[in-house]
């Protein structure tokens, strides 16, 4: 199997034989779950797309490339998903909680510029952090909202000529979000080291709550007793994916995603799986 789907495997298996079954307050589905699950991943090696099962490629690209653009709007997305259309502000076309609009607006400064012109002029520089987290309406006793990041910072640096991220989740669901999130990490990773001319190294991920819901019990068990001989996903980055992102250029999205299924060949699906609100 893939370094990622070994790992990912592995995690499902602990979740099911040693996670704390809860009921969960928001949702009314019981869950299962770990605290403090760490991974690390070379994703110059192998790109962490689950094999295991098919993963909507293009959904992750599109909704990375999105992410860099920094917009509340939904426009560029919805050509490829709906996935955030739940989340949606009253004015029914912007999304105040999304990734790139916190990181490059939300704050009053545009962290991802201010990440890559610091690493460019003081690559050595510790102090590579990126927040979503809004302490003054985010959780705590705020008041409720439709959505919350799962991600509230990452970090990135660049130690011996490579590029390391390290992303934290406050809250992780293995089977629907995990997947996802890692393999679109992994690909912010490989375009801000293609941005800063520096080859990418390690990807760290870091889940303070993992968690499987209970109606995904039945496919979690169903995954974690698969066997796949798949090799390493390599992917290539077309050149210039930084500025092409941020120019909203579609066209990076479909190139993107041909790189990855030309190498994608999964194991087929399981019971469909409904994400628990």
């Amino acid at each position: 199997m893939t370094t990622f789907d070994t790992w990912y495997q592995q995690l499902i298996n602990n979740i099911l034989i040693n996670g704390v079954e809860e009921i969960n307050e928001r949702t009314g589905f019981k869950t299962k779950i770990i605290t403090g699950v760490s991974g690390s991943f070379r994703t110059a090696d192998g790109f962490p797309a689950l094999t295991l099962r098919k993963i909507p490629v293009k959904l992750f690209v599109a909704e990375q490339v999105w992410y860099l653009q920094g917009k509340r709007e939904l426009d560029f997305f919805q050509q490829f998903s709906k996935i955030w259309d739940d989340f949606k502000d009253d004015d029914g076309n912007t999304v105040e909680s999304g990734y790139g609009y916190r990181w490059r607006n939300f704050f009053k400064r545009d962290q991802i510029e201010g990440l890559v012109t610091m690493l460019q002029n003081e690559p050595s520089s510790r102090q590579g952090v990126v927040i979503t987290w809004d302490p003054n309406t985010d959780g705590l006793a705020s008041a409720k909202k439709k959505n919350v990041p799962c991600v509230p910072m990452f970090v990135v640096n660049i130690v011996g000529g490579e590029l390391n991220l390290h992303f934290l989740f406050r809250s992780n669901d293995v089977m629907l979000g995990l997947p996802h999130d890692m393999a679109g990490f992994a690909l912010l990773q490989l375009i801000l080291a293609q941005k800063l001319g520096v080859k990418p190294g390690w990807l760290y991920y870091s889940g303070t709550h993992c968690h499987i819901y209970e109606n995904h019990y039945e496919q979690a068990g169903d995954l974690a007793s698969r066997t796949q001989h798949h090799a390493e996903i390599i992917l290539n980055l077309p050149e210039n994916s930084y500025e092409r992102a941020i120019a909203e250029d579609a066209s990076l999205v479909e190139e993107i995603t041909e790189n990855i299924l030309l190498q994608y060949q999964p194991l087929g699906k399981v019971k469909p799986m409904k994400i628990a609100l």
